[in-house]
């Protein structure tokens, strides 16, 4: 018996989902921008700088959901531990889609809903480690995995706000030159667990969840935890009885103990196989006995 058995059905639908992590973006009526789908050699005209007459705009009344590399990275230039970045510069929400916690940036309501790290005239304060929804504007990012298929495609989609004038600039690029400028190639690759969780919850929520039932409050905690908090996931991991439950390398479990990318992508994996019993992470044999055995004597098994 292995970890893969007794797994959950998956759902027929043809696309197992489509996600959409940056859609935070509305036209001045507050309707949603429709999008155009575009590939990565796809070509475009934007441009944004202090003489655009819209500069700073879109600084203001944005919805920004910060992905995991976002929190390393501002928790980085800040100086901060994750937990004091989350209680000063961000509000907790639910990401509708998945039904999942996820930290969102917070606005400065007294000041026209402008970001927190809005530095007046100057731009963005923290423009170097800007979140990935910043970098990709006026982009999105989306993915899909088709029931068939063994891996998922990327699209990117461009939207056109009223206010927006960077779209009149004459600045020609490809899409896959955009991303390059922007420095969201390496993100997007930390991300890449994350938003296959989130995917993958999207499709689970037409049938109930995994096993048709929804996912508990406790995973919805460790879920925000593994995405928010490096430093409270490597805690949990090195001070409770996780490295005695799963087998981890020796080599790598050196590595978790400074490497947040690292720690992350194993968070992920662990997700994986606690959400969705995906193969992604393996008990020590021991430990999968045990709980084999435990298993059949609850049923009354002999």
């Amino acid at each position: 018996m292995t970890n893969e058995e007794h797994a959950p059905e998956q759902p027929e639908d043809k696309a197992e989902a489509a996600i959409d992590i940056f859609d935070g973006v509305r036209q001045a009526d507050g309707n949603p921008v429709e999008p155009v789908r575009l590939q990565a050699d796809d070509r475009f005209c934007f441009s944004c700088h202090q003489s655009v007459s819209c500069w700073n705009q879109c600084c203001h009344n944005a919805d920004v959901t910060l992905t995991p590399a976002d929190i390393l990275m501002l928790t980085k230039e800040l100086g901060l531990q994750p937990a004091e970045f989350l209680a000063q510069f961000t509000v907790p929400d639910i990401w509708d889609k998945s039904d999942l916690p996820v930290a969102k940036l917070r606005s400065d309501e007294a000041n026209r809903g402008a970001c927190v790290f809005l530095a007046g005239d100057e731009g963005c304060g923290v423009y170097a480690a800007r979140p990935a929804t910043c970098r990709y504007y006026p982009m999105g990012l989306a993915s899909v995995k088709m029931a068939e298929a063994h891996t998922k495609e990327d699209f990117y989609f461009l939207v056109k706000e009223a206010h927006c004038k960077g779209h009149a600039e004459d600045k020609s690029q490809t899409v896959a030159e955009f991303r390059v400028q922007q420095g969201v190639e390496a993100l997007d690759e930390i991300n890449r667990g994350w938003i296959d969780i989130m995917m993958k919850m999207m499709s689970w929520r037409s049938v109930g969840g995994p096993s048709a039932k929804k996912i508990s409050t406790q995973a919805k905690k460790m879920f925000f935890m593994v995405s928010t908090d490096v430093s409270a996931f490597r805690r949990f991991v090195f001070e409770t009885k996780f490295l005695n439950t799963y087998a981890i390398d020796e080599d790598m479990v050196e590595l978790l103990k400074t490497s947040d990318i690292a720690l992350l992508q194993l968070g992920f994996d662990w997700l994986k196989n606690v959400l969705f019993n995906e193969q992604t992470i393996n008990m020590k044999e021991d430990v999968l006995q045990a709980a084999i055995a435990k298993g059949r004597s609850d049923m009354g098994a002999t």
